[in-house]
């Protein structure tokens, strides 16, 4: 599987991104700074967390401009696989890829810590290897993870099953608890909790490792 993760200013998790990539596909993802023009042709895209720009205006807010998000939109729109994590899920809302917005979390802190994350729906290219129902733990590290949407596409995301991960509990205030909602097409997933932190056991888990592996799988 041959991928590229992008890679802006104040990205800190791009790394922890191309070891879980790499770990799991045995090919090294291609590393693309956001002032690139051009994507080359991958079966696969990751926009990794961190603080672009600093977190400045909105979180990804500057980020959903850079040159390299016009091609990325580009490919999400033309089916390839795309994956927001943190930072990157901001980075797509920003940019209308999906819905909604990420705002500050409810306690006004920080919330840094493994969360256990129920699994919505497994007929996504994402979410295929988990069992649906079932309780996973992935870590979280945010501010600005507080997923807000109107009633109306909320009650769209649920009924077109395209909410993927929920929080347990609330951690964050996120309407409905939604950790990670996929776009109407299925291939394109934006998730606040790190999967890429949690792929062997020595993390503390293996958990997020079923979601590379599933992308992996459903590329054949």
């Amino acid at each position: 599987m041959k991928s590229a993760v992008i890679v802006f200013p104040g990205s800190n998790c791009d790394r922890d991104m191309a070891v879980a990539l790499t770990k799991i596909t045995g090919t090294e993802p291609l590393m693309v700074w956001h002032q690139e023009y051009d994507l080359p042709a991958v079966d696969f895209i990751a926009l990794p967390g961190g603080f672009s720009y600093g977190d400045y205006l909105r979180c990804g807010a500057m980020s959903a401009r850079s040159h390299i998000m016009k091609e990325v939109v580009k490919r999400a729109e033309a089916g390839v696989p795309t994956l927001g994590i943190c930072n990157g899920f901001q980075v797509l809302a920003e940019t209308g890829v999906l819905p909604g917005a990420l705002m500050r979390n409810a306690n006004l802190h920080f919330v840094c810590k493994d969360v256990e994350l129920k699994v919505e729906n497994t007929d996504t290219m994402f979410t295929s290897g988990y069992t649906a129902g079932s309780s996973i733990t992935v870590p979280v590290a945010h501010h600005d993870g507080n997923y807000f949407a109107d009633d109306a596409t909320l009650d769209a995301l649920e009924g077109e099953g395209q909410i993927a991960f929920k929080y347990a509990v609330d951690i964050n205030g996120a309407q409905r608890r939604i950790a990670g909602i996929t776009n109407k097409a299925g291939n394109v997933l934006g998730m606040m909790p790190h999967p890429e932190r949690m792929i062997e056991p020595a993390l503390g888990g293996s958990d997020g490792a079923v979601l590379f592996t599933s992308i992996m799988n459903r590329l054949g």
